[in-house]
């Protein structure tokens, strides 16, 4: 598997809302977590968090989006806990330099600055990682494809509320995305994505 010297990290929507005790608890996030502030702490200035953000209310929103948030009156921002939307802190202390983007929607493309933030970047690779692997995750790495990026998703750093869901996806990247999209774990990127490398320095 070739090396990764263009790349961001997109550490998918890591935030206190999926976590423990959020209204949208993601069971096995705590067992990702340290994986994913591994990777965060290696290439901190290469790092996106992005945030799903709620509407105030659901008639912000259109179509079924509206009808979704009509069913999920707690999670919209007019009823969450101050904090719900924000990274949860054991990630949140990279920021600074970490950068964050905000978002309306499942794919972290749609609605955001995030690709012209890559282009501007010259970024050709995006390495993924987050929550949840069969919906924010998904949406974003198609999105990432469609857009031409070189996608690497770590397998040990997502997290889903439904291991159905989450192997699904694996199955589903390797048998038709596997020309544009490569699975790897943590300790294989760390290999491939060597920290000079993140960061443009040139290695002694």
């Amino acid at each position: 598997m070739a090396s990764i010297t263009d790349a961001a990290h997109l550490c998918i929507d890591m935030q206190n809302i999926f976590a423990k005790g959020g209204v949208w608890e993601t069971p096995w996030m705590e067992r990702v977590l340290p994986v994913i502030a591994d990777i965060c702490a290696r290439y901190t200035e290469r790092t996106v968090f992005t945030r799903f953000i709620t509407p105030q209310q659901p008639q912000d929103r259109r179509g079924q989006w509206q009808a979704y948030f009509t069913k999920w009156q707690r999670a919209t921002r007019g009823n969450l806990a101050p904090g719900a939307l924000d990274i949860v802190p054991q990630l949140a202390r990279y920021s600074p330099p970490a950068l964050v983007v905000d978002k309306p929607a499942y794919s972290a493309f749609f609605g955001s600055r995030l690709g012209h933030l890559l282009v501007e970047r010259h970024v050709g690779t995006v390495v993924v990682s987050g929550a949840e692997t069969d919906v924010c995750v998904l949406s974003t790495v198609l999105g990432a494809v469609d857009l031409g990026f070189r996608v690497v998703i770590v397998q040990d750093a997502l997290c889903s509320s439904s291991d159905a869901g989450h192997d699904a996806l694996m199955t589903m990247y390797r048998t038709r995305f596997h020309g544009q999209i490569d699975l790897v774990s943590a300790e294989e990127l760390f290999e491939m994505w060597r920290p000079d490398q993140a960061t443009g320095r040139t290695q002694p």
